[in-house]
């Protein structure tokens, strides 16, 4: 079963077996894990025993977990009155939800709750909580909420919460996030109902912690190497990870957020064999297919549809010529006639416009637009200009003049909303309308233009993406009469546009429909024949008057037939919702034109008017009596009214557009006449567009009233909605079309979308046209009933396309305010959109969470929002979002602004304070996972083949290091012990090295002879005072600096291995002490070298609390040493002898220390001083941390080695002095500089924008020949290119950045030196990477990933890429991992028990294939090498090694393999609040931790964003989001993220994070 179909067949037969009644808890059990047949059965046993013995109690729902954030609230007492909203209700609806939820009422639904921070979402302060702007307020949003005083009191503890056991055992069994996690503990002990508290109970009064929003975010910490769990390579297996985890699952018990995780997990469970029909394969290119259809699936078995032809218009004999004439004929003789009342602001009439003074004002405001705007000589407007309309809505009348001032006029208006201020909602689009009409002047009032928004200077502001606008006021007084002479010009009705109308698409992009004189005209006539208008009546407009109905009957149609309109203004509806039908009964009213708001609004207000009757009305014209849920507002309206002298034939649901205009309205019956029939369809048909009559199950049935017959003189069809307009079968839903003489012409300005909609020419099944009469698309869905009835069911906007079916937005909204009670949200402000993540729509509902809603409330909501759906919908919801009230973005008249809201989505500008993501439940299309072949083909025929294919074997090679032939330096190369001694003894006052402070001064320097004594002074207190043995081990615990140098020689000369450590850091001694004593236990370190400050930190009371002091081996402090010189300085008697142990902590959190012996040494310098030119008179820079890897040799063993200056810049500095560095390589005129990534991302965040000032120092770095980083990873490219191109301006070399690459095996691999080409770059597909293959593709295709080389292989070193499983060679150009032979390879982990096939598997290992002869060391890194067009020095083509990526950091997920720096650049661009990101697996849940930059509002709005573009990108959906400060993300010296270490701090509960968001 998939959840959708368990779902459909629990709730289509309401069973009362306990299968059913547990299927989510079921569903969520049984899942990826690999579960065989007998672990099934005994898990279901286990399951099942509770409720087959008895029914369990229903608990109440305990606070989430984030509850320890906050005291329990008061209790709310809410009113009861008023908490249905009858506009969206649906008793069929409510019902069927009830339904669904029923079946889940045993068990909460098994989610985890999300974990926030207290400060993350801070309510506003309770003067500012007004119940946000409704379009459907029901008298509980509006009322007052009063709260009680009296805090519920806490019940005493039960001690048997205190245990861990009990206490996880409590969490997943009451709450609203329970879990099936539950059954598999402790069931022997018989449960008793206790009070449940928030977790902070456990300590009787907790204080809630304070606010900490405003506390500015810290800045990172100090970069700590800190091994994961202490494990260290090498060690013996029974003492690493032994006594980590406790519990089957590797979770420790008494961790909160692991609880949670593993809820997650089996939450997330599935069967074990998916129904291969969801998956789809393709080895070669993973393009996603949609699953195949089911062939149960309905389809239409109808004939095909004959168009619909409406009544013929009928020919009166005083129907005016022209819409003008008729005004023209009402003024002169009807002057006295009212023609419009408008209302003040507490709903009683404020003016009255009669004919005379509409008509008298209308000719003086056409006269001054022609004659008087410009100069005297100058006419601004000419007929044909298009205008803009700006009036208020409480201001028909001035609205009224000016609309047939300009039809007078002959130009054209465009009446839009007044624009509030440069944030409204869609306010640019309103731009691009104006844009495309071409408008440029604006008409409106004097009181509307005092209110616009105005610049400093007081003139109105230029609104965003509107053109420059000429403002007019339109007021009486500012008007100018006509001359005697000077009559309006008023032709016969013809094609030219008349006005336009505005219309937002599902986009938001505001296009103008543009509707001809003749349409204008046709229409109203066709309405008065449908209405049956009669002159004199009186029509009552709630309705917005400057478009779509209220315009067409309330001003035109209401003018040709000199109706009185009286107008009730938005406004008025919020303070009065009666008013209107107060106005209906006070003027007896024969016509009144509302929305289903309106009937809702006056049913709320009910009570507070007895007396009032509706027996005039003729008709009630429900202008949305299209949309599917408005037949119960219908229903509910009558049934409350109809004691008022309301008549049920009144009644008239019409369906209308903008393009095609009215399309149908019901005519107004006659007393006693049957009322017309519903349809109640299937909602399982709808979404595969066909009409089933719903027989079997009411709960997912839709009922439907019809909007009556077509138009007058109209033709209508039904044709497909996508693809071409082929006619629809008679049971099919499809979208309705118009041929009419009164319909919309073109959409202004834009011919290429007006084709599409205005000029469709239908074709049967063949896709021949059926004539030649052009239609056009009304946007709306439908179909033909019997007695040719016209039933809408939803309109195209709506409409959301998820997996080939089809979901109304407004279906899902009834949906989900059918989840009673909504104490939890604003029922007129939610909003239903899709976005499309990864080949398909995925379903998004965002609502407005009321002030006094709990977080558990919300979250049950939630929860309970998505069963119903997925119950009776079967779609699954991508996203639910609840944002505080009153900030989604708002329509003119009070609803949501949907495109908008989906946009501020999509650019996480919604701010939302609670979000559930249920990626897991509705991403049905990811391609199948990738299953593992057996390999069949050994590597000898992997060898073969790719000889026979003409492929080279991948192996590349520097240059030969040749041989030394002059025995003396022979000598002065062996050891470097000898060098140092030769140095002093031939050029003792060359200056080795020079040591920097923050501020650039040299603090120390050593010349040969200097760093000479001061060695033998060290290595005789060693031999003296530490009474150290040749052979051990010593412990170097040094700041950067010349004091480490002269340490590490002293080691040598006293025949000790010297073992360099990092000095724990004096602010964070409890995180990184820990480090500094592990390396020295695993060391068996006889003695410790140091400073006298550092010897006082190791000793204080501060390190007795992380680490016990009193059994620290021998502490030497170096600084004040007696001027002694050892006995005898030691030479070792062979090359292979061990000259130093190199620990680095790996970014996988394991500690690893490598031997590196004499000969390594002196091979390696002087492959180091080969590639690099080094020689006495050079000087370089470094600024690096120089405790392990190249890192170290180039700080201390390089310049004794080569004779040349090193500069020593120690990075800590840079943190005082950002341009230190830089600086010093303009100072000092520095050709070669080698760096961190680090260093060159503080530089670049830091001084990428003051490149000026660096100039204005004199900063230049065109000296700069090559600036090389330092690393054991792939090439950062962007940080590279971002560095290259922020230093131009200070004379950077483009050519100069170039990156190194070393592994624990071998310290230097590769480094890019002087010579030879420079590094070149590849864009490799990433999709064939995580298959473990190479496709090299060109710049800028579609999931390219940039690779840089890594540098130069360094003369000596061969390497060869290895397929780590079978251990053949591979092909040029294929990804495997990269395998090192070198005279400077390290000789073997450093172990206690020597574990040597540990070492033996890394060190020297032999291909299976091949060259069985060769050692190699296996660096565990994944690459590959290609051969490029450039020369090398000696005129060979070159061979590039190109670094993936650590394969012990690698993810496999879905069987596929993903390197964690790729998912974490998606996530860092996904959000400009992102400033670093992480990512690791959890028991096959990815975890994706992100630092926020931002303010903490912003933290809920990256969850949607991390998890799209995971899925888009990486095709892997996100199982954790976890957001926490900058700074939490530990990060090495290196500037490498320790994965394993957040991971450890994560599952131990100790991010503090500002949210953790669990993905469904």
């Amino acid at each position: 079963f998939t959840l959708l179909s368990f779902l459909s067949v629990s709730l289509n037969h309401p069973i009362s077996c306990p299968r059913f009644r547990t299927f989510i808890l079921f569903y969520f059990i049984f899942s990826t894990g690999d579960i065989t047949q007998k672990g099934y059965e005994k898990k279901r046993a286990k399951l099942l025993a509770p409720y087959i013995i008895h029914t369990p109690r229903n608990h109440a729902p305990p606070p989430s977990s984030s509850s320890r954030y906050r005291e329990r609230r008061a209790r709310r007492t809410h009113r009861s009155g008023g908490t249905r909203d009858d506009r969206y209700r649906s008793d069929i609806h409510t019902e069927a939800v009830q339904a669904a939820l029923a079946k889940h009422k045993e068990e909460k639904m098994a989610l985890p709750m999300p974990t926030k921070r207290r400060s993350t979402y801070v309510q506003s302060p309770i003067e500012t909580r007004t119940p946000p702007d409704s379009s459907s307020g029901s008298e509980d949003e509006t009322a007052v909420r009063r709260q009680s005083s009296v805090v519920a009191p806490q019940p005493q503890v039960n001690p048997n919460l205190q245990s861990p056991e009990s206490w996880v055992n409590h969490i997943v069994q009451g709450s609203s996030t329970s879990s099936s996690a539950s059954s598999t503990l402790s069931q022997e002990q018989p449960r008793t109902d206790i009070p449940l508290l928030p977790l902070t109970a456990h300590s009787e009064n907790s204080a809630p912690p304070p606010d900490v929003t405003a506390v500015a975010p810290p800045a990172r910490g100090p970069r700590v190497d800190l091994p994961s769990n202490a494990v260290v390579r090498g060690m013996s297996r029974g003492q690493s990870r032994s006594s980590m985890m406790e519990t089957a699952d590797g979770v420790p018990v008494s961790s909160r957020v692991s609880t949670k995780i593993q809820q997650l997990l089996n939450t997330l469970k599935r069967p074990k064999r998916p129904p291969l029909s969801d998956f789809f394969t393709d080895d070669a290119e993973e393009i996603v297919e949609v699953p195949q259809p089911d062939p149960n699936t309905p389809k239409p078995e109808g004939r095909q549809i004959i168009p619909v032809k409406g009544e013929p218009l009928g020919v009166v004999s005083n129907w005016p010529p022209a819409l003008q004439a008729a005004l023209a004929r009402w003024g002169a003789t009807q002057g006295k006639s009212p023609a419009l009342t408008a209302l003040d602001i507490t709903g009683k009439p404020l003016y009255t416009l009669t004919y005379g003074k509409l008509w008298s004002r209308s000719v003086k405001l056409a006269y001054t637009l022609l004659n008087k705007l410009g100069t005297k000589n100058e006419q601004i407007l000419k007929p044909g200009d298009r205008v803009a309309l700006v009036y208020p809505n409480s201001d028909p009348g001035m609205f009224w003049v000016a609309f047939y001032g300009c039809l007078l006029a002959e130009v054209i208006p465009v009446p839009i909303e007044v624009p509030l201020s440069r944030k409204d909602a869609g306010i640019s689009q309103v731009g691009f309308l104006l844009g495309s009409c071409g408008v440029g002047l604006a008409l409106t009032s004097e009181i509307c233009l005092k209110g616009l928004p105005k610049t400093p200077t007081g003139e109105i502001l230029q609104f965003k993406g509107w053109p420059r606008m000429k403002w007019v006021i339109t007021d009486s007084k500012y008007l100018t009469k006509p001359s005697k002479d000077w009559q309006p010009h008023i032709p016969t009705a013809n094609t030219d546009p008349a006005y336009i109308e505005y219309k937002a698409n599902k986009e938001g992009t505001v296009v103008g429909v543009a509707v001809s004189k003749v349409a204008m005209l046709t229409h109203c006539q066709s309405l008065t024949q449908a209405c049956n208008y009669c002159e004199g009546e009186t029509l009552v407009n709630v309705l917005d008057f400057k478009k779509d109905m209220g315009l067409w009957h309330g001003v035109l149609t209401a003018v040709m037939n000199r109706i009185h309109t009286i107008s009730v203004p938005y406004a008025v509806m919020k303070a009065c919702p009666l008013s209107w039908v107060q106005r209906v009964h006070i003027h007896k009213a024969r016509v009144a034109l509302v929305k289903c708001r309106d009937l809702h609004w006056a049913m709320m207000a009910h009570r507070e008017q007895r007396d009032i009757s509706l027996a005039s009305l003729r008709m009630l014209i429900v202008a949305d009596g299209a949309n599917p849920w408005s037949v119960s507002s219908c229903d509910a309206f009558l049934s409350k009214f109809q004691s008022h002298g309301l008549k049920p034939e009144v009644i008239c649901p019409c369906a209308t557009s903008p393009e095609a205009m009215t399309v149908a309205i019901r005519r107004p019956g006659v007393p006693g006449a049957p009322l017309p029939a519903r349809a109640i369809l299937s909602m399982g048909g709808l979404s595969y567009g066909v009409i089933r009559v719903n027989t079997e199950d009411k709960n997912s049935a839709l009922t439907v009233q019809d909007v009556g017959h077509i138009m007058p003189g109209a033709l209508m069809c039904i044709v497909k909605p996508d693809g071409p307009p082929q006619l629809c079968k008679t049971d099919e839903i499809g979208e309705i079309i118009i041929n009419s003489r009164a319909g919309g012409n073109m959409y202004y300005g834009l011919p290429g979308l007006t084709k599409n909609t205005f000029e469709v020419i239908p074709v049967n099944a063949n896709g021949v046209p059926i004539g030649e009469i052009p239609f056009v698309r009304s946007g709306l869905l439908g179909f033909v009933g019997p007695g040719s009835l016209i039933f809408v069911v939803g309109k195209i906007e709506g409409l959301l396309m998820v997996s080939g079916r089809r979901h109304n937005a407004d279906d899902l909204v009834a949906t989900a305010l059918a989840v009673e009670p909504v104490k939890t949200v604003y029922r007129g402000r939610i909003a239903v959109f899709s976005v499309t993540v990864f080949y398909d729509e995925r379903v998004v509902i965002v609502a407005e969470q009321r002030p006094d809603a709990s977080e558990e409330d919300s979250f049950q909501w939630m929860s309970r929002v998505l069963q119903a759906i997925d119950s009776i919908h079967q779609v699954g919801l991508y996203c639910l979002a609840l944002v505080p009230a009153n900030t989604l973005p708002k329509t003119p008249l009070g609803g949501i602004h949907i495109s908008d809201t989906k946009q501020f989505f999509l650019e996480g500008n919604l701010h939302p304070c609670n979000i559930l993501m249920c990626p897991h439940t509705c991403v049905t299309n990811l391609p199948k996972p990738r299953q593992k072949q057996p390999v069949g083909v050994g590597p000898a025929s992997v060898m073969v083949g790719n000889l026979v294919a003409g492929k080279r074997i991948a192996q590349a090679a520097g240059r030969d290091l040749g041989l030394i032939e002059d025995q003396d330096l022979v000598r002065k190369h062996q050891y470097l012990t000898e060098a140092l001694q030769w140095r002093a003894q031939t050029d003792p006052d060359h200056v080795l090295y020079i040591l920097l402070n923050a501020k650039g001064v040299t603090v120390g320097t050593a010349t040969c002879i200097q760093l000479h004594k001061r060695a033998e002074k060290i290595a005789a207190a060693l031999t003296e005072k530490g009474s150290i043995n040749t052979g051990e081990n010593v412990v170097l615990l040094y700041p950067p600096g010349i004091d480490l140098i002269a340490a590490f020689y002293g080691c040598l000369y006293a025949g000790c291995v010297p073992v360099n450590v990092r000095p724990p850091h004096p602010q964070n001694l409890a995180a990184t002490l820990p480090t500094v004593r592990m390396i020295i236990d695993v060391s068996k370190a006889a003695c410790i070298l140091t400073t006298q400050n550092l010897m006082r930190t190791l000793r204080s009371k501060e390190a007795a609390a992380s680490v016990n002091v009193k059994t620290w081996p021998t502490i030497i402090d170096t600084d004040d040493l007696p001027r002694r010189r050892p006995p005898q300085i030691y030479k070792p008697p062979t090359a292979e002898m061990i000259a130093y142990l190199d620990f680095s902590v790996s970014t996988t959190g394991m500690l690893t220390g490598v031997k590196i012996s004499h000969a390594a040494v002196s091979a390696l310098c002087r492959s180091i001083k080969l590639q690099c030119e080094l020689y006495s008179s050079r000087q370089i820079a470094i600024c690096l941390d120089p405790y392990c890897g190249l890192g170290f040799v180039l700080w201390c063993l390089a310049s004794v080695y080569s004779g040349h200056q090193s500069i020593l810049i120690p990075p800590f500095e840079l943190e005082t002095s950002l341009s230190l560095w830089l600086s010093t390589l303009s100072q000092y005129r520095i050709r070669d500089t080698f760096c961190s990534y680090s260093v060159m991302e503080l530089c670049t965040k830091g001084l990428g924008t003051q490149t000026d000032l660096l100039k204005a120092r004199g900063v230049n770095l065109s000296c700069v020949r090559s600036c090389v980083v330092i690393a054991e990873e792939r090439p950062r490219l962007a940080l590279t290119h971002s560095f290259s191109k922020l230093f131009k301006d200070v004379g950077l070399s483009s050519r100069a950045v170039s990156t190194a690459f070393g592994s624990r095996v071998n310290l230097a691999i590769c480094l890019q030196g002087t010579t030879g080409p420079d590094p070149c770059t590849v864009y490799v597909d990433m999709k064939s990477l995580r298959h473990d293959r190479v496709r090299l593709v060109e710049r800028g295709a579609p999931q390219s990933l940039p690779l840089m080389e890594s540098g130069k292989i360094l003369p000596g070193v061969r390497v060869i890429i290895v397929n780590p499983e079978t251990r053949g060679p591979l092909g040029d150009s294929h990804l495997g991992e990269i395998w090192v032979n070198s005279p400077h390879n390290a000789s073997g982990y450093y172990t206690i028990y020597g574990e040597e096939s540990l070492q033996a598997d890394h060190f020297n290992t032999k291909l299976s294939f091949g060259d069985p002869h060769t050692l190699w060391a296996r660096t565990g890194y994944l690459g590959f090498v290609k051969r490029t067009e450039l020369l090398d020095a000696s005129g060979d083509r070159h061979d590039a090694l190109f670094v993936v990526g650590s394969l012990d950091e690698t993810l496999e997920l879905r069987g596929l393999r993903y390197h964690p720096i790729d998912i974490e650049t998606s996530v860092s661009r996904a959000h400009r609040s992102i400033a670093e990101s992480a990512v690791f697996t959890w028991t096959n849940l990815l975890v994706v931790v992100s630092e926020l930059c931002g303010s903490e509002q912003d933290a809920l709005d990256l969850v949607p964003l991390i998890t799209n573009v995971v899925l888009e990108e990486h095709h892997l959906i996100v199982g954790v989001v976890v957001i926490v400060d900058p700074g939490v993300i530990p990060i090495n010296s290196r500037g490498e993220k320790q994965r394993m270490h957040l991971r450890d701090s994560f599952l131990a509960d100790q991010l503090d994070p500002i949210y953790v968001a669990y993905n469904m």
